[in-house]
């Protein structure tokens, strides 16, 4: 298989985009660790099911990706990566004169410090072996920015700086780095808020989809955490291999307007 032989690490994995690009590392090949805050019996049984599925060893590694010596952990008790897809996320939405601030610090830390501590320990195997890819999952608010999301658009915006700076150094090294950036995906988190939002607005569950949470995507359809997966696994092929500090957008037009 295309992946055979590498080990990716997807932080922020056990649900939605993360479990998807796992899914998708797993089926091209790769050994993968999945991993998340918690370290529960579902964890580990997720990673056994998704190994029975795809045929290839998967592991569950319990890390906390808000805090620095728990990211940089996380790649050592993996034994180091040729993949790195910096995944983990959280979002809070408010007025910049409302926001929290210890909801600014864990949105910055996980969104984005996250992605630098794991990096800075990767890379080194990385260059050792003259071949790796670090995917970071930015987003269209990597690129644009909405309304009462100011920790959000920041950390994204940081993202996709941090990929641009990793990829210059990785240069000639035989390693990439570009920055994904998905518009509205739709995860079972995304699948929970249907139902609020057709109370909120008296509309159907058609209207509600393309008049309020896709109004900012044209393509007036979701992106799925598959075609998320697919996106990464293309990055980690020989076809991308000159593709590096760069974004890919993957959001049905959002970024276009």
């Amino acid at each position: 298989m295309q992946l055979s032989g590498k080990r990716a690490v997807v932080t922020g994995s056990n649900s939605g985009i993360g479990l998807g690009i796992a899914r998708e590392l797993a089926r091209a090949g790769a050994e993968v660790v999945i991993n998340s805050f918690s370290d529960t019996s579902e964890d580990h049984a997720l990673a056994a099911e998704l190994s029975a599925e795809t045929g290839v060893a998967v592991r569950y590694i319990q890390a906390d990706m808000s805090k620095p010596e728990q990211c940089r952990a996380l790649i050592e008790a993996a034994g180091g990566c040729d993949i790195l897809v910096n995944n983990a996320g959280i979002q809070h939405v408010a007025k910049l004169e409302e926001f929290p601030s210890e909801k600014w610090d864990a949105i910055i830390a996980i969104n984005l410090s996250s992605a630098f501590h794991a990096s800075a320990v990767a890379l080194p195997g990385m260059y050792a072996k003259g071949w790796g890819r670090v995917i970071n999952i930015a987003s269209a608010h990597g690129l644009t920015a909405s309304p009462y999301k100011s920790a959000y658009v920041a950390a994204k915006h940081g993202v996709v700086g941090l990929s641009k700076v990793t990829a210059l150094e990785a240069a000639g090294k035989g390693v990439t780095c570009n920055a994904i950036c998905p518009g509205y995906v739709l995860t079972p988190i995304v699948e929970k808020q249907i139902p609020d939002q057709m109370k909120t607005h008296g509309m159907d569950r058609e209207k509600v989809i393309k008049q309020v949470m896709l109004a900012r995507q044209p393509s007036g359809e979701f992106a799925t955490a598959a075609q998320i997966g697919g996106t990464v696994v293309f990055l980690c092929s020989d076809a991308a291999a000159q593709i590096t500090g760069t974004t890919i957008s993957v959001d049905g037009g959002w970024t276009a307007l």
